[in-house]
């Protein structure tokens, strides 16, 4: 977390196995306060990230024929909006990823060509149909979700939690929303899509960043990918 947030609006206690999450409301007031219109900070993370993606790498793929696009939504203009490696420097496109990442109003709200930018989940989660359009024949979708709802959701006992849950809701329509329009497309351009679902729930608040949990739910998921292309290879065989 420390590693993302330079403002954390959460509080996360372990217990009993478990993590709770409550506002951090000294956080949250002195973002009122400052004038601030969101209620954490994630400067740190754009750091992270070019520590972790180097100038090299980026000159790399740049010239190479992989095509990397990041999705970003301008509040602005409320609309989406797509990012290509080709068509901007190192330090533009890690802003770009960085802008990407950025789930408002929990993380930094982000003024860049004198617009405002967030997450592009908000406006388009699972863009299969701009894969599509771009010439893709062939698409893995991987969905951090379970392919039905398995248990009964606990819905927050305060108004922030409830805020939380809200948006996980309205990203779950629009998730499901691209997923359609996405297999339309695919019949359409006869392309091949590949939907990859979890095998399990894996969180109640996709901002809480445990490094363990992360990685094990990294290794589950691959494995259980990995398997699900095994037995519909066998499948076909047969």
């Amino acid at each position: 977390m420390e590693k993302i947030f330079d403002v954390n609006p959460f509080v996360v206690r372990h217990k009993d196995g478990l993590d709770t999450v409550s506002i951090n409301h000294f956080h949250v007031i002195m973002q009122f306060l400052r004038g601030r219109r969101t209620f954490g900070e994630s400067h740190r993370l754009r750091k992270y990230i070019k520590k972790n993606f180097t100038l090299s790498e980026f000159n790399i793929l740049k010239v190479s024929k992989t095509n990397i696009v990041v999705t970003v939504t301008n509040l602005s203009k409320n609309e989406v909006e797509y990012k290509c490696i080709r068509d901007f420097d190192y330090d533009e496109f890690c802003d770009w990823i960085w802008i990407s990442c950025n789930y408002i109003p929990f993380m930094s709200l982000v003024n860049k060509n004198e617009c405002d930018y967030g997450d592009g989940g908000f406006s388009s989660l699972v863009p299969i149909r701009e894969a599509i359009n771009r010439g893709a024949k062939e698409i893995d979708v991987v969905i951090l979700e379970t392919e039905t709802e398995i248990t009964k959701r606990t819905i927050g006992k305060n108004p922030f939690s409830l805020m939380v849950d809200l948006f996980q809701t309205l990203l779950i329509q629009v998730e499901k929303h691209d997923i359609t329009i996405g297999k339309l497309a695919a019949k359409n351009k006869d392309a091949k899509l590949n939907l990859y679902y979890t095998p399990i729930k894996l969180t109640d608040n996709a901002l809480v960043f445990n490094k363990k949990h992360m990685k094990e739910w990294w290794d589950n998921g691959y494995n259980y990918a990995q398997n699900k292309s095994d037995l519909m290879s066998d499948s076909k065989e047969l």
